[in-house]
């Protein structure tokens, strides 16, 4: 034991530091959640099948009690904890707030009184499940007793100082159990009222449901920091959550932007995957799947909610989804959500994967149309893991992607309450009125921005933003104050498109904008007014300060109804924009350069078909054969992924690998390295050398293929069997 009181300052320094980068060589063998950067979730216990190699471990759900599962069982959350620990992982514990595997509650076996009346339910009666005995919940106070005690207690006692509280969810179509109504007695003091009455119903209806879990999460956060306090724990809080994109185009409402600001939350996982992306849109008059696009939307949408408060945001992708599709679909969605993740330059923290238990021993059709079922193919399987493997390494991106910055649109929490049910026939099924706004930008190469209704009071949500388009026709400002800081924006120079005709059910709901004194007939009117613009104020351009305001009186929902509609829009974009002194960029692409990693997207429905031409020293890694290409050409609706061997570090060095390396050694004129990656897989490593290896030996056996030199980059393309105990590799030269 070191007694630090006798070291100098100095001496004090060095073993830090030294400290420090011993537990990053060791891997996933890490003590603190600040310096995980990688992480995955799993219901069970180590398996060598499915040992990614991540930071960390998220072990999911309490399950069994030690009594019930027996000393050396896996299904309590105890054991679980305990066989990754064994492996060298740091483990934290995620589980569903607004559903899970809590029967016992349900049944009335923990404090003798069933609840099923809790379960979210239909105006039919029918409640709302999740699986077998699992219904998603409106989280009672009793109920979140039961959380705390069963779930946060429980595991906090197990040694786990980092907790996950997944997806708080209240289903639009809920609203009719008997917990429910009990609640909006207690919130409104006035007796329920059903959500398809009126505009007004369905706005309070869900406005409960917001507070629900914003009560629920600021509960369980709070009592898990207390409870962790008082036993010398740091406890750490987050929330995995679908963004708000995706939970107003699937007809839920979550807290979501006022999270950020909750005191209890440490930040978020960002859930954006194929199932969520897939959803269709109109642009065009087209109906149909843009993965790619509306994945980077969702994935700027989390970025964007969390920046201005300095949370933390893991982001999410998953090889596969919830739905069965063939390999193939997945491969092709897989990528165009990875990429996208990646065009987020600001973020460089990432969940690589759920449910590995899933992806690697699931069987689904080999190819569209086929009945033979089968496990991950042995090429995909290497491919995710070297681009789960490079989410380690990539760094924060000092540039910008590519094209015209500083335009951004709208959004807001609010957007979850109006989407069902329909009321005086005002219907946007595919989410027009946000889509609208967004896709005619990001289709022509403009990186669009979402900035966050609930966050334009902090300082930097609108500080590099230089053109906000914004409607009211899918939400309303929930309080005045976001109204004030806008027009204090628009005052110092900012440039404001404003699209509406203002006539959707939802304007008239007993709001502040038309009580408590004020008789604004729409929350713009309001805006308008701090502006010096008349209420209801036509088309057209208006000055306020410095800045500037454009009104289209069309709700965006029409810019999406047939080609060209969108030209309106994208005109007054190109107006405002150029009094900034710069002209609006448009093409059919977007870049972004993160350290040696290079991403790309050309995008279909643009402004050419024109493919994008690369050229250089580039390792595909998209490509399980990691193929070093001089040149390589990116087709309308592709995404690349590409490691440049000019910016890679001195050789000797590991570029890519299908597996994770540990004990690095360079020795004279040989390199050294121990890999780990989940056992059944085949590891692929394209290794940066100073010049043709002479010997390749792989746990001492001699493997050196002199067809496997790439002499344009002076690297080696390595393969071999992976194990999750450790491959041990020596190249000399």
């Amino acid at each position: 034991m070191i007694n630090r009181q006798n070291l100098t300052a100095k001496a004090v320094i060095i073993l830090t530091a030294l400290a420090f980068l011993y537990s990053c060589a060791r891997g996933p063998e890490t003590s603190s959640t600040d310096r995980v950067k990688t992480t995955f979730q799993t219901s069970q216990p180590w398996r060598p099948i499915i040992d990614t190699r991540a930071d960390a471990v998220m072990v999911y759900g309490a399950g069994k009690s030690l009594e019930e599962d027996g000393p050396k069982g896996n299904s309590a959350v105890e054991n679980r904890i305990r066989s990754w620990k064994e492996r060298g992982y740091r483990v934290d514990f995620m589980t569903g707030i607004a559903w899970g595997g809590y029967a016992d509650y349900f049944t009335g076996k923990w404090d003798g009184k069933p609840h099923l009346d809790e379960g979210q339910r239909q105006a039919d009666g029918d409640t709302i499940w999740h699986g077998k005995m699992v219904p998603y919940i409106v989280p009672s106070m009793n109920y979140l007793e039961y959380f705390k005690e069963t779930q946060v207690k429980r595991v906090i006692d197990a040694g786990v100082e980092a907790l996950y509280f997944e997806e708080p969810e209240f289903w639009n179509r809920g609203g009719y159990s008997e917990a429910f109504k009990r609640e909006w007695q207690d919130y409104y003091h006035e007796p329920w009222r059903p959500q398809d009455e009126s505009p007004e119903a369905t706005y309070l209806s869900n406005k409960l449901k917001y507070h629900l879990y914003y009560r629920a999460l600021d509960e369980v956060t709070s009592f898990a920091k207390e409870y962790g306090k008082a036993k010398g724990l740091d406890i750490k809080c987050y929330v995995p959550t679908h963004s708000l994109v995706n939970y107003s185009r699937w007809e839920i409402v979550s807290p979501e932007a006022s999270l950020a600001s909750m005191p209890g939350i440490d930040g978020y996982i960002a859930q954006v995957w194929t199932g969520t992306s897939r959803s269709p849109n109109t642009f065009g008059g087209v109906t149909r799947e843009r993965t790619f696009e509306t994945a980077y939307l969702e994935y700027t949408c989390m970025a964007s909610m969390t920046e201005p408060t300095g949370r933390r945001v893991w982001f999410l992708t998953d090889p596969i989804e919830d739905g069965t599709r063939d390999w193939e679909d997945y491969r092709k969605n897989y990528h165009a959500t990875f990429a996208a993740q990646l065009l987020q330059g600001e973020i460089a923290d990432y969940e690589i994967m759920p449910w590995p238990e899933r992806i690697y021993g699931k069987l689904y059709p080999k190819s569209a149309g086929s009945q033979e079922m089968i496990r991950i193919p042995q090429d995909y399987a290497t491919m995710m893991q070297v681009m789960t493997g490079s989410l380690g390494d990539i760094p924060i991106s000092k540039d910008k992607v590519s094209g015209s910055q500083g335009i951004s649109v709208l959004m807001g929490n609010s957007m979850m309450f109006q989407r069902f049910p329909v009321h005086e026939g005002y219907d946007d099924p595919e989410m027009g009125d946000f889509f609208g706004m967004a896709m005619p930008l990001l289709k022509r190469g403009i990186p669009v921005g979402i900035t966050h209704i609930e966050n334009v009071g902090h300082e930097k949500a609108l500080k590099d933003v230089s053109v906000l388009v914004m409607t009211y026709s899918n939400m309303k400002p929930m309080d005045p104050q976001a109204h004030s800081h806008i027009a204090g924006w628009v005052k110092d120079g900012g440039r404001l498109i404003y699209c509406g005709r203002d006539t959707d059910p939802f304007q008239s709901v007993m709001e502040w904008w038309n009580t408590e004194g004020n008789e604004w007939k729409t929350p713009s009117d309001h805006l308008f007014s701090l502006m010096g613009i008349e209420a209801g104020a036509p088309e057209g351009e208006y000055s306020f300060g410095n800045g500037s305001v454009k009104i289209i009186r069309q709700d965006p929902k029409e810019f999406t109804k047939a080609p060209g509609a969108e030209g309106v829009l994208m005109d007054a974009v190109a107006q405002m924009y150029s009094k900034s002194g710069e002209k609006l960029l448009t093409k059919n692409s977007l870049r972004l350069s993160r350290g040696p990693y290079e991403i790309v997207c050309v995008m279909d429905e643009s402004t050419s078909d024109e493919p994008l031409v690369l050229e250089g020293k580039l390792i595909d890694l998209f490509d399980p054969e990691l193929p070093v290409q001089t040149r390589r050409i990116i087709n309308p609706g592709e995404q690349g992924y590409f490691y440049d061997i000019e910016k890679a570090p001195r050789a000797p060095a590991i570029l890519a690998c299908a597996g994770r390396a540990y004990e690095t050694v360079k020795k004279g004129r040989s390199y050294s390295w121990l890999t780990k990656g989940p056992a059944e897989t085949e590891c692929a490593t394209r290794i940066l050398l100073p010049r043709k290896p002479v010997s390749v030996l792989v746990d001492g056996a001699e493997t050196i293929d002199p067809a496997l030199w790439d002499e344009v980059g002076k690297t080696y393309l390595l393969r071999h069997p992976n194990n999750p105990d450790g491959v041990r590799v020596r190249v000399s030269w």
